[in-house]
């Protein structure tokens, strides 16, 4: 059974300070959400639980504090309730980074009379809020996207941002030719400034952005294979050239990646590109979602760990109990806090908080978020005296590649296997969705007992 709970560049004069108090984090919330509904249906994108114990937004949050950036924004426009929520108990008493300054904040898109628009793109979110922004007395803003999931040293990309002088550095991954049709392309130099840009390139456009990634870093035979970098969506800018970017050269801009920074290297800025060659995924529709969550089961190495001591990703204390597992067969899974798992047999998933499962159930290839709260005692009575279905999965069900969002209540003999297999559905009213063959059960559904999905 196998189950799972820089050093800074000086001048000659005085020290650069150290990111802590130097730089301002920014995460982006994103959107409306919209490829990864419905598990956005009730919540932000960055609010989404991920890996049993966490929510996405825990892992650009948590990369800034072990990277020593403590003053961190989170901007975000899409039902920010609980979002807000997960961050007040999660960080909002233990933050504290030089001389106690440390600090998570949500800001939620505003209309204004000189505004009266929400959030139009990832640069009008950053323009909005800029007057609170520059009040800080920092040399760079850190741009984060909040549905990437991924462990990167800040440090490390603020020093190489210093210390070739620029005026931008755009975080960078190597690709391969395979892969590097679905990203938007860089083109570097000698001295790995980017100097053009090319979105989802195809043909001999994407072999006219083959770089030397050996420049940035990339060992010989490395750098054959990976010929090709793509922007992150991950950005350092000095703060004056932020200011200037968006109020006077590009006041109309809605989109760095698209916009702001290709404009900036038409104008002359400095924008240099940092490799980053390390496990990264954009989770931001439901296949990479799933997938992304699944890989943490992987053998004899999960694509991404939570389990490193030096870098830890953090979360909302809860006080639950540990999980309870009654006579189950339980293989390659991992299995978060306060689960209570009885005569069931569970492969290859992942268990969120609170989970109940029932005798007989089958588990397989899945994603389950767990529930926000218990149910009592006299709960469980009176559902039973009524014919109800309590929150969790029933006796003898049957559930295959799906992700059943939290407080679900799974009735007895239900089975969610995919039966036809339908690539794409919508069936709201009835509490599901299919999309790339994968079904999501929405949050606080209800599957009726004898249901075949």
């Amino acid at each position: 059974m196998a189950m799972a709970m820089g050093a800074t560049a000086a001048a000659s004069w005085a020290p650069i300070p150290a990111p802590a108090r130097s730089v301002l984090g920014i995460i982006l919330g994103g959107g409306a959400g919209t490829r990864l509904y419905p598990l956005t249906k009730k919540r932000a994108k960055p609010a989404v639980p991920l890996g049993a114990n966490y929510r996405l937004i825990d892992i650009p949050v948590s990369n800034c504090l072990n990277s020593n950036v403590s003053k961190i924004y989170v901007l975000t426009q899409f039902n920010s309730a609980s979002l807000n929520r997960h961050l007040s108990r999660a960080y909002g008493n233990n933050i504290s980074g030089y001389k106690n300054e440390g600090f998570v904040e949500v800001l939620a898109a505003q209309q204004s009379p000189e505004n009266p628009n929400w959030f139009q793109g990832t640069a009008d979110a950053v323009r909005q809020y800029l007057w609170l922004f520059e009040e800080h007395n920092v040399m760079e803003f850190l741009i984060l996207a909040g549905d990437h999931l991924y462990r990167m040293d800040y440090q490390k990309f603020i020093q190489a941002h210093r210390e070739t002088d620029a005026d931008i550095t755009v975080a960078a991954l190597p690709m391969d030719e395979q892969r590097a049709t679905a990203f938007g392309l860089m083109k570097i130099d000698d001295e790995g400034r980017i100097i053009e840009f090319a979105e989802k390139p195809k043909g001999e456009k994407l072999k006219s952005m083959m770089v030397d990634t050996t420049i940035l870093g990339l060992d010989t035979e490395r750098a054959k294979e990976m010929p090709y970098i793509a922007s992150m969506g991950i950005y350092v800018f000095s703060k004056d050239v932020m200011l200037k970017l968006l109020h006077e050269n590009f006041p109309a801009a809605n989109d760095f990646g698209s916009e702001v920074i290709p404009g900036a290297t038409e104008i002359g800025l400095r924008v240099q590109a940092y490799l980053y060659d390390g496990y990264w995924e954009d989770i931001g529709t439901i296949e990479a979602f799933y997938n992304a969550n699944l890989g943490i089961t992987k053998k004899p190495v999960p694509d991404f760990s939570f389990y490193d001591r030096s870098s830890p990703i953090y979360t909302q204390p809860r006080y639950l109990p540990p999980s309870k597992v009654l006579d189950a067969d339980v293989t390659d899974s991992v299995i978060g806090e306060g689960c209570v798992i009885r005569h069931c047999t569970i492969n290859h998933s992942v268990v969120g908080l609170r989970s109940c499962i029932s005798e007989g159930a089958v588990i397989e290839d899945s994603l389950l978020m767990g529930a926000d709260y218990y149910e009592t005692e006299n709960d469980k009575k009176t559902l039973s005296e009524t014919g109800g279905i309590p929150i969790g999965i029933g006796k003898n069900a049957h559930i295959r590649k799906a992700i059943i969002d939290k407080n679900a209540r799974i009735g007895e003999n239900v089975k969610i296997i995919n039966v036809d297999n339908v690539q794409e559905a919508s069936r709201e009213t009835e509490g599901y969705f299919i999309k790339s063959g994968i079904v999501t059960v929405i949050k606080d559904a209800l599957i009726p007992s004898g249901t075949v999905i």
